[in-house]
């Protein structure tokens, strides 16, 4: 699934070829696509056409263009969901979801989602703010790469939290926008096993741990994010390339930059978790 990194590249891709054009014609072309919207098609192709795009924003791996009015288009990629800018003559994806034309008639914007699980909705925001988060993020914390995002108060909650730390990452009310790849990346970093109780993090190895997955996320967001496969691309259909500076994730067998220990996949919440056995010890039982 995107992260951070990889959503806020197609933030920027939009916010370059798609912000300020105005929405002449919509096409939903599979229902899952906007499942989100209350009216379904017809209400999301009735809001949206005629509106001129804001300048996208970002909460986490969440998309939202502002529309006016105190509405906005939400997008969430889920799995495989991709925003392409492409020409109106170039052929259609086998997955393509939904399209929107613009009054200009270049490029078309196009939602395209092998496994459905993203989608698309026009919403309420909590203010008629270009800024105002839509009403359905307001649970979502900030990330670690917003400006007001408060360290200190961070620390404090994750330290109170009864779980473990990888657990504590990726849970998105307390911290957006880190996914599997980039907590585990941090944890690395910190030579933190996954398990580790947070209750048992002094305040300095918090900080240090939000520091690392602040680093890691910026390292990847200037290469384009994490590209595995073809599911995940930016807005011109090109792949992110901090795959090849991955110290933890996928490095399953291979020497722990570290110390040169073989790097460990552990099954985790119906997912994986890769560590150094060495560097990052787990938790006494």
């Amino acid at each position: 699934m995107p992260e951070l990194p990889e959503v806020e590249v197609v933030r920027r891709g939009l916010a370059r070829w798609a912000a300020g054009r105005t929405v002449a014609d919509v096409q939903v072309l599979h229902p899952r696509a906007v499942r989100r919207q209350a009216g379904g098609a017809d209400e999301f192709t009735a809001l949206l056409r005629g509106r001129t795009l804001g300048t996208p924003q970002r909460r986490g791996k969440y998309l939202w263009v502002p529309l006016g009015d105190g509405l906005s288009m939400v997008g969430h990629l889920g799995m495989s969901g991709q925003l392409l800018v492409q020409e109106p003559e170039m052929a259609d994806s086998v997955h393509l979801r939904a399209r929107l034309r613009f009054a200009d008639g270049g490029t078309e914007l196009r939602f395209v989602d092998q496994r459905t699980f993203g989608g698309l909705a026009v919403e309420e925001a909590e203010a008629d703010d270009p800024e105002a988060t839509p009403v359905s993020l307001a649970h979502i914390a900030r990330d670690p790469l917003d400006p007001r995002f408060d360290d200190p108060a961070f620390a404090t909650a994750l330290r109170a939290k009864r779980t473990t730390v990888k657990r504590a990452l990726l849970d998105q009310t307390l911290i957006s926008g880190v996914g599997n790849i980039y907590a585990d990346e941090a944890l690395w970093r910190s030579r933190l096993h996954y398990d580790r109780p947070t209750a048992t993090l002094t305040r300095p190895a918090a900080l240090e741990l939000l520091g690392h997955a602040r680093d890691v996320m910026t390292a990847a967001l200037a290469v384009g994010g994490t590209s595995f496969d073809s599911m995940y691309v930016n807005v011109n259909g090109e792949s992110g390339y901090f795959s090849r500076d991955l110290d933890a994730y996928g490095r399953e067998g291979r020497p722990c930059r570290r110390c040169g220990t073989p790097m460990r996949r552990d099954p985790w919440m119906n997912r994986s978790s890769y560590s150094c056995p060495k560097c990052q010890r787990p938790p006494r039982a």
